[in-house]
């Protein structure tokens, strides 16, 4: 029983899972439908988009075929039982008349993401929105995206990394309630990112245009334009002007990569940019997507002052694929692949495990590996991923000979880049696509003296916004099962 109602699972003897009304194994079928959701809860706003995903074979694993948004619900202004305590209650009824509004229930869901932002991800928050979805947690990935995850998830929901593919640098500004995330992609990459604190939503105004909310960074604003106001006083449309030029302007300077005196949330953008393609997403961009808007906020005076003064600075400003949805359109995909048999597991009792957030680094492994490169490499891939004190699993590309020395220079990278990891008590897992599993673990055991337990599989392709399952061996072939859990973002 949950927030919904009652909840079933069905498994068989064999311990294959099944999805709840639908009577199948994956991994006895070719084709395969999934009904998926994505739950945005964030300091603002609120809101799931349900999708139909279509996953085919191809060899041990499933690739998504084709993708289609069934119902998007309303947006909820999200709901606070005090200043800083979102109330669980009313978000869960909205939760579930929106399940409603979609002719879905629980049991119809085969596989999620609830991704909470900003005041949503404090802790105290996070255990009463996770009892919501208690009944689902086998389904749901659940990511608490700080600042920096929230850049790369908006620049990817957006569109922008992938209109960075060709013809230069794109800049995603990401504006919203709290704070604005802005992501610097090349390439079809978000090579750096940064966050301020700008937000429609730290001066909230009452029918009569009082001030009924004002957050700390709410009240800096107002002094830094000369606006002489506080909770219960008049904010006239001047004023609300006056305030949004100058949350415009430290927005244009952080893009620009300049630094913006006790505003920054995250550090400067290092590329000095002269003008670059702009996309916009987050609540705010609504309103520059469509002007002359009302709120009960400042969203309408920022977006027109953020047009003005982007547009006079940007080469050209690109419309979103998705705006406010941006982050809430990685709903959740299953792919299931075969770890290859070279596996090292030491001790066996370290699988089965869940939910196990991934990482990718860039990783440079030609003929000389230098740990210290791969060690700097994934620390800033930890960094970039709001991942420094989670249990993480590592993506490894491997091609070429598995010598003495490249095992242990990337050994040795691999344990001093997650050395805060393995001494916080959590296991060194290695996912590696290479068949080199088995040696790289024994590597890693005898010669880096790694504390914890240790899992290595081969044989499996991952990437950044992945999250994995890892079964326990299977005994007829050595190999372990492993369920890969994407954040889904739509193409054209």
């Amino acid at each position: 029983m949950n927030a919904f109602g009652p909840v079933s699972e069905e498994t068989d003897p064999g311990g294959r899972v099944f999805f709840s009304g639908a009577g199948r194994s994956l991994i006895e079928e070719d084709e395969i439908e999934l009904t998926s959701v994505g739950v945005d809860i964030g300091s603002s706003t609120s809101h799931l988009l349900f999708s139909r995903i279509t996953l085919e074979r191809m060899d041990t694993r499933y690739v998504v075929a084709d993708r289609q948004v069934i119902f998007a619900s309303d947006i909820l202004l999200t709901p606070y039982a005090g200043e800083n305590t979102i109330d669980a209650s009313v978000l869960g009824g909205f939760i579930r008349a929106q399940y409603t509004a979609a002719g879905m229930s629980p049991d119809d869901v085969d596989t999620g993401a609830l991704i909470l932002t900003g005041v949503a991800a404090r802790r105290s928050n996070a255990r009463a929105i996770g009892e919501i979805f208690a009944a689902e947690a086998g389904k749901f990935v659940s990511v608490s995206a700080g600042d920096g995850l929230e850049a790369l998830i908006a620049a990817h929901g957006s569109g922008a990394v992938e209109l960075s593919e060709t013809g230069g640098p794109v800049v995603n500004i990401d504006v919203g309630g709290g704070t604005t995330k802005i992501a610097l992609c090349e390439a079809g990459e978000v090579r750096a990112c940064t966050a301020i604190d700008v937000g429609a939503r730290l001066i909230v105004l009452d029918d009569a245009g009082r001030i009924a909310r004002l957050e700390p960074f709410g009240a800096r604003h107002l002094v830094a334009a000369g606006v002489v106001a506080g909770p219960g006083d008049e904010l006239t449309v001047a004023d609300r002007r006056r305030v949004a030029d100058g949350m415009a302007t430290r927005v244009l300077a952080a893009v620009r990569g300049d630094a913006q005196d006790g505003y920054l949330r995250l550090p400067p953008l290092t590329a000095k940019l002269s003008g670059a393609r702009v996309v916009f997403s987050g609540g705010v961009s609504e309103f520059i997507a469509a002007p002359g808007g009302v709120s009960d906020d400042l969203g309408p005076q920022l977006a027109e002052a953020l047009r003005r003064r982007i547009a006079a600075w940007a080469s050209d400003i690109r419309p979103a694929r998705q705006r406010i949805r941006a982050t809430v359109v990685g709903a959740s995909q299953y792919t299931v692949q075969v770890s290859g048999s070279t596996i090292f597991l030491d001790p066996e009792s370290a699988l089965p495990i869940r939910n196990l957030a991934v990482i990718a680094p860039q990783l440079d492994l030609g003929e000389v590996i230098d740990p210290a490169d791969v060690a700097a490499r994934i620390t800033d891939s930890l960094r970039r991923m709001d991942l420094t004190e989670t249990p993480v699993a590592v993506a490894i590309p491997w091609t070429g000979s598995a010598t003495y020395a490249r095992l242990a220079g990337l050994a040795r990278g691999l344990v001093t880049g997650l050395r805060a990891h393995l001494d916080a008590g959590h296991a060194l897992v290695m996912v590696i696509d290479g068949d080199i599993g088995g040696v790289l673990g024994m590597q890693a055991r005898t010669e880096e003296h790694v504390p914890g337990a240790i899992v290595s599989i081969d044989g499996i392709a991952l990437a950044d916004f992945d999250f994995i399952d890892i079964g326990e061996i299977i005994r007829a072939t050595g190999a372990a099962p492993v369920v890969v859990k994407s954040l889904l973002f739509p193409t054209e």
